[in-house]
């Protein structure tokens, strides 16, 4: 999936992307915690994966 995809998926809906970068694992779960406590951390936390997967 193209870069651009997955920024814009971790801007407006992070766990999905990162299921898309990361698939089902502990960064998965964690991005849904992280969007359930606020969405601003679990849009972070999507970012910082979908980055480093570069």
């Amino acid at each position: 999936m193209s870069s651009i995809i997955r920024i814009i998926l971790a801007i407006f809906l992070p766990p999905i992307a990162v299921l898309v970068t990361a698939g089902i694992g502990v960064q998965f779960f964690l991005n849904i915690l992280l969007t359930i406590l606020g969405v601003i951390p679990g849009m972070i936390h999507a970012l910082w994966i979908v980055m480093r997967d570069r």
